[in-house]
């Protein structure tokens, strides 16, 4: 049995079972009988396996606590920690519009557990806000990218970076430079390293810990190949906009979604951001950013793009979509106009 840990969101909170036990049958073979239960009240899994591999189970996003029974007993497991940083490195950002870290986390875990090569991976969110899905890839050991169009949200990252990274005293560096190409102007872009083995004053060296890179583009989320030239990524996780218009130019007043009222670009245009807009222009192009064998994870809201639909932009962008069995069981309620859901696809080797 699994004790999950709790959602400060009330809603996400009645759904992290269901969520739980989905992403525990996809990334942990040797589970079986896996379903919601309740612990003292308390939201858990239950599950039986002959053998627990236990970096497996220490990776799932809601485990809080796991227990073997032992007769009429529950004995804790104990399970080795993972994440490279604090979990404040996560949870400290509050904005409107944050997406939920928890889920966050079972996105990226999801995509990730369909890569076979090991870490450290590269993980790109052309929509990246002020990097929460980026932030979670550090706290997993990988490393960042991203394209954001809001120049503020650029800054808002950089500026907690900065201050986060200094006052856990670990080595790094950061700067925000400008992009010109062709002698035009084309955004600016933000570079943060840390050097998570090396000796501090607070705190020995670590050796086997990874120097991990963050780097992000101000501009356009179907620009990302673009900016990124011929980088390729392991790992593409995004949450695309719930239902606003994004990407297209309007001299009409902005509209308001997930992540806010919508902003200029670094070309000073405004935006709309119709999430099937988007997603038509942009999921070819994030499909040709990936390695062979890398995989695109993406959440939506199935109230503005039917999960049909958006199955078949990826299918149609030549990636092998996981569409069966335990993944069709992510769909969940966020508020009245917005059921997310999510997809997972892998580009063939």
């Amino acid at each position: 049995m699994t004790l999950l840990d709790p959602s400060a969101n009330r809603v996400y909170r009645q759904a992290v079972a269901t969520l739980a036990a989905a992403e525990l049958a996809i990334t942990a073979p040797f589970a079986n009988l896996i379903g919601p239960a309740r612990l003292a009240g308390a939201p858990a899994v239950t599950w039986q396996a002959d053998e627990v591999d236990e970096l497996v189970l220490a990776a799932q996003s809601a485990q809080l606590v796991s227990f073997e029974r032992v007769g009429d007993l529950l004995r804790p497991l104990t399970l080795p920690g993972l994440r490279l940083f604090d979990d404040d490195l996560l949870t400290i950002p509050k904005y409107q519009g944050k997406t939920n870290e928890a889920f966050t986390r079972m996105l990226l875990h999801l995509t990730l557990s369909q890569i076979s090569r090991p870490g450290p991976l590269s993980v790109l969110d052309p929509l990246a806000g002020r990097g929460t899905t980026l932030l979670a890839a550090w706290l997993a050991g990988h490393h960042g990218y991203g394209v954001e169009a809001d120049e503020r949200a650029l800054d808002a990252l950089a500026g907690y970076l900065k201050t986060y990274l200094r006052a856990k005293r670990l080595k790094h560096t950061a700067q925000i430079s400008p992009v010109r190409r062709d002698g035009r102007s084309l955004g600016r872009r933000l570079d943060v390293g840390v050097r998570l083995g090396e000796a501090t004053s607070e705190r020995p060296a670590r050796p086997g810990l990874p120097s991990l890179n963050l780097t992000v583009f101000s501009g356009d989320a179907a620009d990302s190949a673009a900016l990124f030239g011929r980088r390729r990524f392991d790992a593409i996780v995004t949450d695309a906009p719930y239902g606003v218009a994004h990407g297209a130019e309007s001299a009409g007043r902005a509209r308001t979604g997930r992540g806010g009222p919508h902003r200029q670009d670094a070309a000073g245009r405004q935006r709309d951001r119709s999430p099937l807009g988007l997603l038509t222009r942009a999921i070819g192009v994030w499909a040709s950013q990936l390695k062979p064998g890398g995989a695109l994870g993406i959440a939506w809201n199935t109230v503005t793009v039917a999960r049909p639909v958006l199955i078949e932009l990826l299918a149609g962008a030549g990636l092998q979509v996981r569409d069966e069995g335990a993944w069709r069981e992510f769909a969940h309620r966020v508020d009245q106009a917005i059921t997310r859901d999510l997809a997972v696809a892998v580009r063939p080797c």
